[in-house]
């Protein structure tokens, strides 16, 4: 089916107060209670109950085939749960048309199956539409032009705005993505490895680049899921760790995010670090 551009106001979208400045939502814009999924008889997430509110940054982290991807896809109302409920932008999984609520949840991912050569700015106008091209009989009008422009712009893009994607970097295109993300004004954007294939400078770039986009956007709310902690932004105020399907740990960063725990998550002894903001991890010998 043929995506359709947004008509509606996304859900629990701010509305205007009598001053005319936007009263900031104070409800979760995710909530998942006591989620099973199972696939083929085996579970891949167990029990889990995960509550992101504005202005909150998340990771979720994990070991490959921890349940990271399958935990992202139900935050995105990609697919439903087995058994508990999921609630995105205040509405329940399976009592709303999922197309219409993904429209309003910026999905961030590096793998973006982009064949044509679209400049930028029409890769980031597409986040509008919600589809991989340009919509036939669909144009953006002079506002939506300028929004992409200012988000080119907020991206460190300006110069790259006509740039072509296959002439792209990988940092680049992935900090082409956020900025599609952003079109529809979204309260909640999911990055899935964002720094998957990027160079030390190009990481550092996208990571930046990740803290000014908060900083502009106090409200915005984003789930980061990765399995390297040197990839989380020093912006990151809370972590969810899962090993096995189940979690581990959930909370403030400060609180999860230590040595015992991180060694448990990744079944591996480790030191964690951190230094301004930003983790990093050595191996420590095991016990013999």
């Amino acid at each position: 089916m043929t995506p359709t551009p947004p008509t509606t106001t996304p859900p629990d979208h701010p509305t205007a107060t009598p001053t005319g400045h936007p009263a900031l939502p104070t409800s979760p814009v995710l909530h998942t209670a006591d989620v099973t999924v199972v696939r083929d008889g085996r579970p891949i997430l167990e029990e889990v109950t995960l509550t992101v509110r504005p202005g909150e940054h998340w990771a979720l982290l994990g070991a490959n085939g921890a349940g990271k991807s399958t935990l992202l896809s139900l935050c995105g109302a990609l697919t439903h749960p087995t058994h508990g409920t999921v609630e995105v932008l205040g509405r329940r999984l399976g009592t709303v048309d999922l197309r219409d609520l993904r429209a309003y949840v910026g999905h961030v991912n590096p793998r973006h199956p982009l064949r044509s050569p679209l400049r930028v700015r029409e890769v980031v106008l597409t986040g509008l539409t919600n589809s991989l091209e340009p919509l036939p009989r669909w144009s953006s009008t002079i506002e939506q032009q300028e929004q992409a422009d200012r988000l080119i712009a907020l991206l460190g893009l300006a110069h790259r705005a006509d740039a072509r994607w296959p002439t792209l970097s990988q940092g680049e295109r992935g900090r082409t993505l956020i900025a599609r993300s952003l079109m529809p004004r979204p309260r909640l954007v999911l990055l899935d490895e964002p720094a998957t294939g990027l160079d030390l400078a190009g990481r550092e770039r996208l990571l930046d680049s990740l803290d000014t986009l908060r900083a502009a956007h106090p409200a915005l709310a984003t789930v980061l899921v990765t399995h390297h902690l040197e990839e989380l932004p020093a912006g990151t105020t809370h972590a969810l760790l899962l090993r096995d399907g189940r979690v581990l740990a959930s909370g403030a960063v400060g609180d999860v995010l230590t040595s015992d725990r991180i060694s448990k998550c990744f079944d591996h002894p480790i030191r964690l670090e951190r230094t301004e903001g930003r983790w990093s991890v050595r191996a420590a010998r095991r016990s013999r």
